[in-house]
């Protein structure tokens, strides 16, 4: 389909019904109202539409997409149609035995099997009855793919390239972007995966040649593409346009409207233009407008020291507004000390940290405390590792924030590096600025990061000794097929090698979130829950809004999004 979506001339002037006026005298009425415009709010309102349902989503900021617009995108879904059509085997029992294995008893089991129940058919019912399109990443395996019901191949979909012609530019220019240094080139994770590997194995090779081309023929015939979280954002919003949803820019979540008489939350208050408006809800209010990590008192109140709300990836506006209705109107919280950790570095004059995924995996480059220690598996599922580095911190009372991250010049000539290919120069102002540390001798590094000297050229000396071998004897580095995702094919251990070709280079490591992880306690039909675990009627969460049904843990790539979008199919099957 290639037409323009319906009900595009007005974002922000949409109407529900009007019973005794409407928004010109302060009052609108829809059967849902959605607050938030990430994944799980566009994932309920398309699930409110294709219920019948008149559906309004307020978001608070200019730009509609949440923290899903920035991200990768991938959805985590186990037993999806996708993994049959791969001939992957999975099933409910699989994936149990797999979630009980991660996640285990942390959060109640109805929560794990409404998930495991109805995440396929979500996918399913897109699929068929809108525009949201996804693909199997085949070989981005779970995070622990040994344990019991892990897959290596893996169960995360990431959703197909999106042409933005197919938004009217006024949608295009309301969507928020992520603004990733890809060069102009459209990369899904499948590609990033090989280009990572471009100076080093003939599939990296084949695969920039491939994007390269792919480029060109867009550029050639118009199109805009996008992919990862654009794309999924993307696609839900046109979704919602063709299926005649409503959304409002500038429209924060002001107050829950609560009935005390029918004891059920009716609505909700916002305000647009400076004017307050009361947007009822026959049926109920799903809260989808993220957690509290903009927040920096809550981050202080909930969140392990240090913490900081410069350190996480998610964008403005994410400041507890669903937390604070919720606990308001009395509901109960879980995982309030929880983020979904994402080792991050923050680069002087960025608008937002640099996520470190790939980079710790490659070989020839280390991780280490503020003694010059190594304290994990440096390739470790990303919120393993921030969870180690408060650990590290509590039990050895070594500073990890930031932690160190070392690398050798052989590497940087390898491998793509904070979004610089294989071999390009650090820019001169993160030289210039101390940012980025160098030296000629390992021993000099330490100088300029105050670590350990003789510390830091033990651990190396131990590192390389292991890298000869093969086999990280006190981390397992490599050991995993998740490690290995990201590593070098062409070495006995992807994940290792000495680490000994000057110069060096030092990089600051902090514990980086993609969003908090903690949030409103909720049920197996997503309905918010109060302390003596009765049901607020009328009131429903999802996404990082409602506390994790994955816990304590992180089983797959998509699994922030997975249950994100699932959840909220969930509430807006149950309130219809």
């Amino acid at each position: 389909m290639t037409e323009a979506p319906h009900n595009t001339s007005g974002t922000d002037g949409e109407r529900g019904t009007r019973p005794g006026g409407g928004e010109d005298d302060g009052t609108v009425e829809y059967d849902v109202v959605v607050a938030g415009s990430g994944a799980a709010g566009l994932a309920a309102a398309v699930t409110a539409r294709l219920r019948g349902l008149s559906v309004l989503v307020l978001e608070k900021t200019g730009l509609y997409g949440g923290t899903t617009a920035l991200s990768g995108g991938a959805v985590w879904v186990p037993d999806s149609f996708h993994l049959s059509a791969a001939g992957l085997g999975d099933s409910r029992a699989y994936a149990r035995a797999y979630l009980d294995a991660t996640v285990g008893d942390r959060v109640p089991a109805q929560r794990k099997e409404a998930y495991l129940e109805h995440g396929p058919c979500m996918v399913r019912e897109f699929h068929d009855h809108t525009d949201v399109r996804f693909v199997h990443t085949d070989g981005y395996s779970d995070y622990y793919p040994e344990r019991p019901g892990g897959f290596t191949r893996g169960r995360s979909i990431e959703p197909e390239v999106f042409d933005l012609r197919r938004l009217p530019a006024a949608e295009r220019r309301r969507m928020r972007r992520a603004h990733l240094p890809t060069y102009g080139l459209t990369i899904t994770s499948y590609d990033f995966r090989h280009l990572n590997m471009a100076a080093r194995t003939w599939a990296g090779r084949r695969t920039a040649a491939r994007v390269g081309l792919r480029a060109l023929r867009d550029l050639a015939a118009g199109r805009k593409p996008v992919a990862l979280g654009e794309a999924l954002v993307a696609r839900l919003r046109l979704s919602l346009a063709r299926l005649g949803g409503h959304l409002w820019l500038h429209a924060p979540l002001d107050e829950l409207l609560y009935d005390e008489g029918a004891g059920r939350v009716t609505g909700a208050r916002t305000h647009r233009a400076g004017r307050p408006v009361e947007v009822r809800a026959r049926r109920g209010v799903v809260l989808a407008s993220g957690g509290f990590s903009r927040n920096q008192a809550l981050r202080d109140r909930y969140l392990p020291a240090p913490t900081s709300a410069g350190w996480t990836a998610t964008p403005e506006g994410q400041d507890g507004d669903a937390l604070r209705e919720g606990l308001r109107l009395g509901a109960a919280v879980d995982l309030m000390d929880k983020v979904w950790g994402a080792p991050s570095v923050v680069p002087p004059g960025s608008a937002a940290p640099f996520f470190l995924v790939a980079e710790r995996a490659i070989p020839g480059m280390i991780i280490v405390d503020g003694r010059g220690d190594r304290f994990v598996n440096e390739a470790a599922p990303y919120h393993e590792f921030v969870d180690a580095m408060y650990a590290h911190r509590e039990a050895a009372g070594a500073e990890t924030a930031p932690s160190w991250l070392v690398v050798d010049a052989r590497s940087r000539a390898r491998y793509v590096f904070m979004g610089l290919l294989p071999g390009q120069p650090f820019p001169r102002p993160m030289l210039a600025s101390g940012f980025v540390r160098k030296a000629s001798t390992l021993r000099e590094l330490a100088g300029l990061t105050g670590l350990d000297p003789d510390r830091l050229a033990g651990t190396v000396e131990r590192f390389n000794a292991f890298a000869r071998e093969g086999k990280d004897l006190d981390f397992g580095r490599g050991a995993s097929v998740y490690d290995n995702y990201y590593g070098d094919p062409t070495l006995p251990n992807p994940n290792l090698a000495v680490l000994d070709k000057p110069p060096y280079y030092a990089v600051p490591v902090l514990p980086g979130d993609l969003g908090t992880k903690g949030g409103l306690l909720t049920d197996a039909r997503a309905r918010v829950l109060r302390e003596d675990g009765s049901a607020i009627e009328g009131l429903y969460a999802a996404g990082n809004a409602a506390a994790s049904v994955m816990g304590e843990t992180y089983p797959g790539p998509g699994a922030t999004i997975g249950p994100a979008m699932t959840f909220a199919y969930i509430a807006v099957n149950d309130l219809a």
